[in-house]
This record gives structure tokens, C-alpha cells and sequence, in this order.
């Protein structure tokens, strides 16, 4: 989901260089609200690869995989840039009729997609994500990319208000992240949760499966005023992050999220580089774990910055 995010600055830029540019995206179901947050998105193609990947040869998948690419090839495109790089994109890259742009070998996050593209564009790794996306389209179209100021140009008006009653005041717990080396211990996010109970602050933790959920509740049961909240849309989850006072997040899509609404955060950040894939905007604020150590924060580090900025 951070990806798909990375991505928005890109569309926005070319919009200041090519008048009346519009974009068709192909996007994973599951995530396919982010592109639709973008006014310069006209149609969305959604694919099913987590479904293919368990089940690429039964007739199901192959059917679904077939109107994907009839889907992309029944349009006369100008250009189809791969923006993503890796293997799941590739493939679908591959088995279009156009002719597709991407990065070439030593620029692609997974080998051997560049072997898909048309077209391969150098594109340094050691830039931040957004850049990497904003060089790749701007090469791909013609002008020069610039770095600085980051406009995801995003839309609000998708977003969902849920059916749960929302606190007056509250802030975002992101506990979840899919790798575990990224998960801040159960044990630090109690402790946390008490000294903001002790603030009077409700608190609202999201997940995006059982398995997460299960967590959320167990993090949350030190504490009346810290609410798991079952799974939703990603809509509606991106009201409450939009709308919250604050959020302090794993290193995970909806830290991205709560970048692009400029929710005032605090993303905490073991194995992963901040200078590659930190999140970028207004009130962002990244901890870093010694060692690539995500439980080398501390409980008190986090504490110092909520009470110098947040509380």
C-alpha cells in the first residue's frame, strides 16, 4: 500500500508538465481505494494476484488474469510505465500488447523484472521511493523530475465516515506491520497505551486481518480508553487517520497514509531505511531502532516527542 502511495507525487508532477494528462492504474484489489484518491485517475483496472499466486492454474484465476490484459489492451495508450518493478507487475507487463516502459537491471526492486520492458530507465536506488517513481515517469514522458516539496495531490471525498462512534479526540495506534522484524513489541504498546490513558487521550488501533486483530486486542487490553476496532475498508480507515489527532505507527501503509492526510505522526523504523522509504510530509516524524532494531525505541523516546509536539 505504501508503494501505490509513493506513486501519487509522480501523477501530480506530470500533470504541471502535460496539460489534460489522465492515467488508467492497475492495482491489487485489496488496495485498490488508493488510486482512486487521485483526481487525475480515470479507470482502474483491479488485478487478484494474491488469489493467482495460490491458484494460478485453475480456470478461475485464468479467466480473471485474461480480463485483466483484455482490459489494458483494448485501450490505444500514449504510454504504459510499469511503476512498480518487481515480478508481480512484470507479469502482467509482459503478457500486454503494448509496448511497456520500466527500469532496467540495476534499477528494478526485483530481478528479473526489467526483462519485461520495452523501454528500461535507470533510475538511482539510493533515492527516496517518491523520487524513484517521480524520475521513472518523468524520464518515461519526457521532462525532468524535481525533489523537494511533496504534493500527493490526493482527494479526500472517497473516504468513508465508519459506523463506529469516533472519540471527540483520539489518536491512531498502527501496532501492525508485515514483517515481524517491524513490530514493535505487545509489551511496549501496553506501556505506551497507559501513559496515554493516564492523558486522558482514547486511543483507536486498526488492523488489516484476523491475525492483526487478534493483536490489537491484546495490546488493548490494559486499557478501557484503547479500542481494536474490526476490519474495515480501507476508506473508512483512511477517515480515521485523516481525522485523528495524532498517529504513532509501525513502519507500514497507513504510516504512508497518515502522511498523505498530514496527520501529525511518529513512525518507528527498525530494518528499513528512512532515507529510501520514510514517510514524507507535513508532521512526520521517524524514531529508528539501534542496530536496525525496531524494540531498541524505547517507550520514553517515543514519550519525549509526543510530549514535545503532540501533547
Amino acid at each position: 500500500m505504501g508503494d501505490l502511495m509513493h506513486a501519487l507525487p509522480a501523477l501530480t508532477e506530470a500533470s504541471s508538465h502535460i496539460e489534460n494528462i489522465s492515467f488508467d492504474w492497475v492495482v491489487d484489489t485489496s488496495f485498490a481505494s488508493v488510486p482512486s484518491w487521485h483526481p487525475l485517475v480515470n479507470k482502474i483496472i483491479t488485478t487478484d494476484h494474491r488469489n493467482w499466486k495460490k491458484h494460478l492454474f485453475s480456470k478461475d484465476s485464468r479467466k480473471s488474469l485474461k480480463e485483466v490484459i483484455n482490459q489494458i489492451n483494448e485501450r490505444d495508450y500514449d504510454l504504459v510505465v510499469d511503476m512498480q518493478n518487481n515480478l508481480k507487475s512484470a507479469f502482467i507487463s509482459y503478457l500486454c500488447k503494448h509496448d511497456v516502459v520500466g527500469m532496467d537491471s540495476k534499477s528494478t526492486r526485483e530481478y528479473p523484472a526489467h526483462l519485461a520492458y520495452k523501454e528500461k530507465i535507470n533510475v538511482n536506488k539510493k533515492l527516496h521511493a517518491i523520487n524513484r517513481q517521480k524520475k521513472l515517469l518523468g524520464d518515461a514522458l519526457g521532462y525532468n523530475y524535481k525533489q523537494g516539496k511533496v504534493d500527493y495531490g490526493a482527494s479526500f471525498k472517497s473516504f468513508i465516515k465508519p459506523r463506529i462512534k469516533l472519540p471527540d479526540k483520539y489518536c491512531v495506534l498502527v501496532q501492525n506491520a508485515s514483517w515481524v522484524t517491524k513490530q514493535w513489541s505487545i509489551g511496549n504498546w501496553q506501556n505506551l497505551i497507559r501513559y496515554l490513558e493516564n492523558k486522558g487521550i482514547d486511543m483507536l488501533l486498526p488492523s488489516g486481518n484476523l491475525d492483526e486483530l487478534e493483536r490489537a486486542k491484546e495490546i488493548c487490553s490494559v486499557s478501557k480508553k484503547a479500542q481494536a476496532i474490526d476490519l474495515m475498508p480501507l476508506n473508512e480507515i483512511a477517515y480515521i487517520v485523516k481525522n485523528a489527532n495524532f498517529c504513532i505507527c509501525s513502519d507500514t501503509g497507513l504510516a504512508h497514509l497518515s502522511a498523505l492526510t498530514e496527520t501529525p505522526s511518529i513512525t518507528l523504523y527498525g530494518p528499513t531505511k528512512t532515507s529510501l522509504i520514510g514517510t514524507t510530509g507535513i508532521n512526520q516524524n521517524h524514531l529508528i531502532g539501534g542496530k536496525e532494531e525496531i524494540n531498541q525505541i524505547l517507550v520514553s523516546d517515543v514519550i519525549n516527542v509526543l510530549d514535545k509536539y503532540f501533547i
